[in-house]
């Protein structure tokens, strides 16, 4: 389990993580989503001990991490894959983390094995690994502790659609034997499939956190037309907030029907009408995020 409660770090007048407080819970996957800039991966550093907080605090398994007596045992990181020693090869850096949490150097070819790192890749030098190799390098030196909780950031980066899905099967079957994930990302659409809770930062601060679920319910209703000012109008008169969702389309804050009873009563014609929850998490995490991204700011 992680907590995270009030946590705030500062670097001069910038407030790069602003009195944030979440959890992730055991058996869970819980997404860590945000524009660049937001404050994920400095709430990452500080969760464990790289980073330290201004105010505030983050703790796992109860603990602060420099408090755990054999951190990977229990928590496993990944931060950056392009941060590995270069001079050694794969295997070679598996075995310097085994040796480090004291374990049995079995458990290297057991965590080749496991990232599909073959023999051959093994012996070659991380310089010379491709940054899905290094990807599943830093996944294979999280997990050779069996820890019970895992702390990644951006784990899917330079993986091919394979790589992708098999880390997606990893993760789950990770939380699904009790095990905590943390995970960071900006591929949305992977975080919808395999997230069970969201938590979404911007500008250092939370912007909204719950189920997956229950932030996607909360959506309202997707519709789209092709006299789509006409429909913001009756919409508007009737008391309905709607907000443009693209060229064509609004996000209603109202049910599915009662929208197309405004619609059917002004004349306009739809050419979709549906739970805004069937958007995905994109459109959601657009409209979270929007006052806190660079290109919104921009706007």
């Amino acid at each position: 389990m992680i907590d995270v409660t009030a946590l705030t770090r500062t670097y001069g007048g910038l407030r790069a993580v602003d009195d944030v407080t979440f959890s992730a819970q055991p058996g869970r996957v819980t997404g860590f989503l945000g524009p660049n800039g937001a404050g994920k991966s400095t709430t990452m550093r500080v969760m464990v001990g790289l980073t330290p907080a201004t105010s505030g605090s983050a703790t796992v398994l109860g603990r602060k991490y420099a408090d755990l007596p054999n951190p990977g045992r229990e928590v496993g990181v990944l931060l950056d894959a392009s941060a590995q020693h270069a001079g050694r090869t794969g295997r070679e850096t598996l075995r310097v983390a085994a040796r480090t949490m004291g374990l049995p150097m079995s458990r290297v070819d057991e965590l080749l094995d496991l990232v599909s790192l073959t023999g051959t890749e093994a012996e070659r030098r991380v310089k010379n690994y491709s940054l899905g190799m290094r990807q599943r390098l830093g996944i294979a030196t999280a997990l050779i502790g069996d820890p019970e909780v895992l702390i990644l950031d951006e784990p899917a980066n330079g993986l091919d659609p394979a790589g992708i899905r098999w880390m997606r099967d990893l993760l789950r079957g990770f939380a699904n034997k009790g095990g905590t994930v943390l995970l960071s990302s900006h591929l949305l659409h992977e975080i919808e499939v395999i997230a069970d809770d969201l938590v979404v930062i911007g500008q250092g601060r939370i912007v909204a956190q719950g189920t997956k679920a229950e932030l996607l319910a909360s959506a309202g209703t997707l519709v789209r037309s092709t006299a789509i000012e006409e429909l913001a109008q009756a919409l508007e008169q009737r008391g309905v907030t709607a907000v443009a969702s693209g060229r064509d389309a609004l996000r209603a804050e109202a049910e599915a029907d009662l929208v197309g009873q405004v619609a059917l009563a002004a004349g306009v014609p739809l050419t979709e009408l549906r739970a805004a929850d069937g958007a995905g998490l994109e459109e959601m995490f657009l409209e979270l995020t929007a006052d806190t991204s660079r290109e919104g700011a921009a706007a």
